[in-house]
């Protein structure tokens, strides 16, 4: 028996085999075919997942612990998912409790450091779990070899970027770096946001922050952002500033088709 033909191949395939973005998903009648509902509801669903998953705080703790590294755990004034998702502002500031775990700290070490690192689930622990424990790991000989001086690794549940402000205000920190889940999209659940500031304090406004986003394997790489947050930080060091002021000007590799030689979009 002859098998059916299946017809010239859409031309939009090439372009959807290089990106997880739904185009070309096909039609059956005047709806989207079968397949391509049930993986929209699946990455619904696990964006969903990614937004609710509970923050192992402890156990990344117990990571580090094993690479060398010390951390405080901490949590926000929110006192549970559901007031952290209400009233984003309550993320953004720490606990009382949290504050003072952190004065005490403090006071053992009353000349503070130059960079506070904080890691935090924002709005995918999943992120967190993934991929801040890979990055640290690329990111600690670098920083070693600049010679910034650093708290502990600060873990924070139910936080915001912002929380990154407080945190590095009180433990007298010149710089902070906070690793925060992003905003899950339906193909990417699990990406990280990293953002920088110079001489942070409470009250700063995202125009003071440098943000590098999409932190994950099938997104920026570990070494690429490592790369990026390191020339940001030499440069905010430098001119004593970051934010919209402080632009990434690092050099990235032009990203060619060496198989091919061309341009697939002109092609």
């Amino acid at each position: 028996m002859n098998k059916p033909t299946t017809g010239n191949p859409s031309p939009w395939q090439r372009l959807r085999n290089l990106s997880p973005a739904r185009i070309a998903l096909g039609r059956s009648g005047i709806s989207l075919p079968t397949n391509a509902q049930l993986n929209f509801q699946a990455a619904h669903a696990q964006a969903r997942d990614a937004v609710h998953l509970p923050f192992e705080a402890a156990g990344l703790s117990d990571q580090l612990a094993k690479h060398g590294r010390a951390s405080l755990v901490l949590h926000s004034a929110a006192s549970d998912r559901h007031n952290f998702l209400l009233r984003p502002d309550l993320g953004r500031r720490l606990s009382d409790a949290s504050v003072d775990l952190l004065c005490k700290y403090r006071s053992g070490n009353p000349g503070g450091c130059e960079l506070a690192i904080v890691v935090a689930d924002g709005l995918s622990a999943l992120a967190v779990h993934r991929h801040a424990l890979p990055l640290l790991k690329c990111l600690e000989p670098q920083i070693q070899a600049e010679g910034w001086s650093q708290s502990p690794v600060v873990l924070v549940s139910q936080g915001r970027v912002a929380v990154a402000d407080e945190i590095a205000e009180r433990l007298g920190a010149r710089m902070a770096i906070i690793l925060i889940g992003e905003r899950p999209g339906l193909s990417s659940p699990d990406s990280l946001g990293v953002y920088f500031t110079y001489a942070p304090r409470v009250g700063l406004t995202d125009a003071y922050r440098n943000c590098i986003s999409n932190v994950r394997s099938e997104g920026l790489s570990y070494p690429m952002a490592s790369h990026r947050l390191l020339f940001l930080m030499r440069e905010a060091c430098r001119r004593k500033l970051s934010g919209i002021a402080l632009k990434d000007e690092t050099e990235v590799p032009q990203m060619t088709n060496t198989a091919r030689g061309e341009n697939f979009l002109l092609g």
